[in-house]
């Protein structure tokens, strides 16, 4: 595969979308889907605080790097998009790979995505 995958956050589908309204003046059903989609899972009606793009790149960057998940740069994406607060909700991403993780390195996750996020 020579084209190298790149993991973009709701906050920037809804740009993306949102610029190609613009230009073009309409969408078709699929992108105004799409698009609505992106607006919800953009705002802080879907988690209590929006997304940023920057955000979403800084926090995958850290998960990314963190030992367990440096090989799964598909699931560093999905928790940093999806911004868990709850041991569960990171073993759920987890188990789609049939990650054998810790509660210690949960808790490690976690303090990344508080850091990243605002939360504490």
């Amino acid at each position: 595969m020579a084209e190298e995958e790149r993991f973009i956050d709701f906050a920037t589908v809804r740009q993306m979308l949102a610029d190609a309204q613009e230009r073009r003046g309409d969408l078709t059903y699929e992108q105004v889907a799409a698009l609505q989609h992106a607006e919800w899972a953009a705002s802080d009606n879907r988690n209590g605080y929006k997304t940023l793009p920057e955000v979403f790149q800084s926090l995958k960057d850290a998960l990314t790097a963190h030992e367990k998940l440096s090989k799964y740069p598909d699931l560093a994406a999905k928790i940093a998009e999806l911004m868990p607060m709850y041991p569960n909700d990171i073993k759920a991403v987890l188990v789609s790979k049939r990650i054998a993780i810790d509660d210690s390195e949960v808790n490690e996750i976690l303090d990344i995505v508080r850091q990243h996020v605002g939360v504490e």
